[in-house]
């Protein structure tokens, strides 16, 4: 299983999306896939048939035969039973070619995916050509026109985005020979073509379909093709979350034009509603980026970002119902683009649609504001006594009326919305004129001027009282965008503390669980458990083979499952893909359900949150990367050392060892004692070459590929004593002098390794210092590190020491005889020192040498 899984996530290719597109049922769709599928089939293509939606039409019947089939899967609901695709079977199987019939079909409920465009989306990303049929009503930016040319609403729809890679084979015929096919029980029984022709089957509109799917298809290939007029480069779409068939109405115009045209587009939300989403999936389908604003200022912020994106067109919805008192008192918001955008092009949508009612709006605040109502009143009944004594102590009748105001800015301050405010203007000045306007306790006004007085304290109060609410609404906006930012930062902070993989993504699921409030979950791309956190008290109810294979789905699809989404809705959690350069780095999942629900905005804080952690992962994965490049850059690094010295350090003795044997064999005239000193130079020298081999097989403990070793906690006297009867048996004149701690020190390390170091060391020192003078080695504890000193009378070549530090980089460099000079010896030092985290430094002068190892 788990190699399957390696296998479906690491083949790169996409299949090939081909569509057979028509204007109706009955053109011949399914029969021109069968009849394609046939030839190809004879071509020695491996073609199939995954689903053929049975219409019972013996024409499309006969076809059928001869071609394979794998059968479709069968699912019971409401005591029906009903087949879909097997798409697990044909993703096993990866035939090259697999037929599936009615592209915009929904799934039975019990489907993994609900839509079967998201099927077939499946077996393209598995690599597998998909043939497969659709009409023109079934195109999601066509869907409005449709409607208005059938008075059908189509609900089942394909994201325009989906078909933007396929190829489209248009199916067509004439609409008088496809009603007459309809007449003749080709496509529908009698019951339903008679109901058909009534309806669906007109000539009129079939006529205006056929258009519209020839200028659909056109579109398309010009797109492909590259063939676009190429005028307008980028549209901006602007939508006002208060009228929604607007909205949709808008994005579909400028999905067909954008279509056409092979332009980028954006659609921009004015949110004037705190719970409305910040994306629309419509225009999301279709294939724009959306960006939502809040609807304070929201014209200036559409200005300044057309001016920096270069919008060349601007589509926005004119509405012809619009109030009379805006028509009078407000400019038009298309009018003042023009005059602020000369040189951009725009583009009026007309519908008739209005807005929510004022109580509908307000009516969850006046239902559920019960603490709101009781600070409004109570601030009236405070304003009024703190106005009442003030008359009291003569104070002035001119300041009577700032008590109030003051008064309304406290309940502008203290309640949610505009309705509370304006309500505490309304009842301040009913109240003022009621207690201190002659006459009093009668809202009938005598004095000359004072109605004009109440009416100007009436707009003042609704003025400041909602300026104060916005600028409420605002600064909680801000503070709540700040407290965002300091998690971020906060979380990034960790995130450059965090030294592994899974120590990021064991600060994610903490933070984002305590945040949620519930359990978060992480997998790997192979659906395997790296991280799991769960709120205080509780077991974990996604860490299950049924949730991983969720996870997996979403790993290998890069795109979103579970709990809330279309596919695979029966999981417990919701999962989103971590990805980051096209490729899945890990898979997110949540806990969700209906009483513990996503909301807008931590969905949007969710997203943004992947966004951080998919980069930090990235960057994670390329510094791995980069110290694997390094380690097998210091591998080939130690190999090509090793290789240049140990082919210079063989020649030399075995080509003195091939001379003596030589002049052995043809010297039978040799004194005596010449011969004894050539045989004691053949022992020398074979001695030197097991000496060597030793080393070479010293290295062989290493691992090549973390250039690590196995350490074990040694004490330093057992190795120096083994390098001292080492020494003794290999140079038994030589002198040596040993300096050792009093306290028994102990090291992480390999013995022999270290023995065959140090051994190295002194015998070089042997042969380069002072023959009369002795060897020391000394070892010695340095601020937690064991430090060992050889050191010799007599100076050896530095240079040469350097090169050995370089690793002998440059290729023109050969190092000397290992026998006269440093060669091998010293470079297996360096690796067995580097293999242990160590250190090895060299100092020449005084006529000495001084050689010292660092080791923890």
């Amino acid at each position: 299983m788990q190699q399957e899984k390696e296998t479906s996530l690491g083949d790169g290719r996409r299949g090939r999306l081909r569509v057979f597109f028509g204007f109706a049922a009955g053109v011949g769709k399914t029969y021109g896939m069968l009849a394609e599928a046939h030839e190809l089939l004879l071509m020695g293509k491996n073609v199939v048939v995954g689903y053929i939606e049975p219409h019972d039409r013996p024409d499309t019947n006969r076809l059928l035969e001869g071609l394979p089939q794998i059968p479709p899967k069968k699912i019971s609901y409401k005591q029906i039973i009903l087949t879909e695709p097997d798409i697990d079977r044909i993703i096993q199987q990866k035939p090259e070619i697999v037929l599936i019939d009615e592209l915009a079909h929904t799934n039975a409920k019990d489907s993994r995916n609900r839509k079967r465009y998201q099927d077939v989306d499946e077996l393209l990303n598995a690599g597998i050509d998909v043939f497969t049929t659709v009409n023109v009503q079934h195109i999601e930016s066509l869907n409005d026109i449709v409607e208005e040319v059938t008075g059908i609403e189509v609900k089942e729809t394909v994201p325009d985005t989906f078909l933007q890679q396929a190829t489209i084979k248009v199916i067509d015929v004439e609409p008088d020979e496809l009603i007459e096919r309809l007449e003749q029980g080709k496509i529908y029984a009698n019951e339903n073509a008679k109901r058909a022709l009534q309806n669906f089957f007109i000539p009129h509109k079939l006529d205006q379909l056929r258009g519209l799917a020839i200028q659909r298809a056109s579109d398309h290939i010009n797109r492909i093709s590259g063939k676009t007029i190429g005028i307008q480069s980028k549209l901006l779409t602007v939508v006002n979350d208060a009228f929604p068939k607007m909205t949709e109405k808008c994005i579909r115009w400028t999905a067909r034009l954008a279509q056409g045209l092979g332009a980028e587009w954006t659609v921009i939300q004015v949110r004037t509603q705190e719970n409305t989403s910040t994306n629309i999936p419509l225009a999301e389908k279709l294939g724009a980026e959306v960006v939502s604003i809040e609807e304070d200022d929201s014209f200036e912020t559409i200005v300044e970002f057309a001016k920096m994106t270069g919008v060349t067109d601007i589509i926005m919805g004119k509405n012809l119902r619009q109030p009379w008192y805006e028509k009078i008192f407000v400019e038009a918001f298309d009018d003042r683009l023009l005059k602020r955008l000369n040189d951009t092009e725009l583009h009026l949508i007309p519908f008739k649609e209005e807005k929510q009612s004022l109580f509908f709006r307000t009516r969850k605040v006046i239902e559920g504001g019960g603490k709101d109502l009781a600070i409004a009143v109570g601030a009236v009944f405070l304003a009024t006594i703190v106005t009442e004594l003030m008359q009291y102590i003569h104070v002035g009748d001119q300041n009577l009326m700032l008590v109030y105001i003051f008064f309304i800015l406290l309940v502008a301050r203290t309640t949610s919305g505009y309705f509370w405010s304006a309500l505490a203007s309304i009842l301040s000045v009913l109240s003022f004129n009621w207690f201190f306007v002659e006459p009093l306790y009668s809202l009938t006004v005598y004095k000359q001027g004072y109605p004009i007085t109440l009416l100007i304290m009436l707009v003042v109060a609704l003025m400041i009282s909602n300026l104060m609410v916005r600028l409420k609404k605002q600064a909680d906006n801000s503070m709540e965008k700040e407290h965002q930012m300091e998690i971020l930062y906060e979380l990034n902070k960790q995130y450059v503390l965090a030294e592994s993989r899974k120590q990021i993504l064991d600060i994610s699921a903490t933070y984002l669980s305590r945040l949620l409030e519930r359990e978060v979950i992480i997998f790997d791309r192979q659906a395997k458990v790296e991280s799991v956190h769960c709120a205080t008290g509780h077991q974990s109810i996604l860490n299950t083979k049924e949730e991983a294979a969720v996870a997996f789905w979403t790993a290998k699809n890069q795109k979103e499952a579970g709990n809330g989404t279309d596919t695979l809705i029966g999981a417990k959690g919701f999962y989103l893909p971590i990805v980051a350069s096209g490729k899945t780095l890990a898979v997110l999942g949540i806990k969700r359900n209906a009483s513990l629900d996503l909301e807008n905005g931590q969905l949007n804080y969710l997203k943004l949150v992947l966004t951080q952690i998919a980069v930090i992962l990235e960057q994670t994965e390329l510094k791995n990367e980069k110290e694997q490049v390094e380690l097998e850059n210091e591998r080939e690094k130690v190999r090509s050392n090793l290789l240049r010295a140990v082919s210079h350090d063989l020649r030399t003795p075995l080509t003195v060892i091939s001379g003596i044997a030589e002049t052995l064999g043809i010297g039978s005239d040799l004194k005596e004692e010449t011969r004894q000193k050539l045989l004691t130079d053949i022992q020398e020298e074979s001695q030197w070459l097991i000496r060597m081999v030793e080393n070479l097989l010293s290295i062989t403990r290493i691992n090549m590929d973390t250039m690590k070793v196995d350490k074990t906690a040694e004490p330093v006297e057992e190795i120096i004593e083994a390098v001292y009867k080492h020494l003794k048996k290999v140079y038994p004149e030589g002198k040596i002098k040993v300096e050792l701690p009093e306290n028994v020190i102990f090291i992480q390390a390999d013995p022999i390794l270290i023995e065959q170091a140090l051994f190295n060391l002194v015998e070089n020192a042997f042969r380069h210092g002072a023959k009369e003078q002795p060897v020391k080695l000394t070892v010695r504890l340095q601020q937690e590190q064991t430090v060992f000193e050889i050191e010799n009378y007599g100076e050896i070549p530095l240079k040469q020491f350097q090169k050995i530090q370089t690793n002998l980089s440059s290729t023109n460099e050969v190092p000397v005889d290992s026998k006269n000079g440093l060669g091998i010896g010293l470079s297996i030092v360096k690796t067995i020192i580097h293999a242990h985290n160590g250190k090895m430094e060299m100092t020449v002068g005084n006529g000495k040498t001084m050689v010292r190892i660092y080791l923890k």
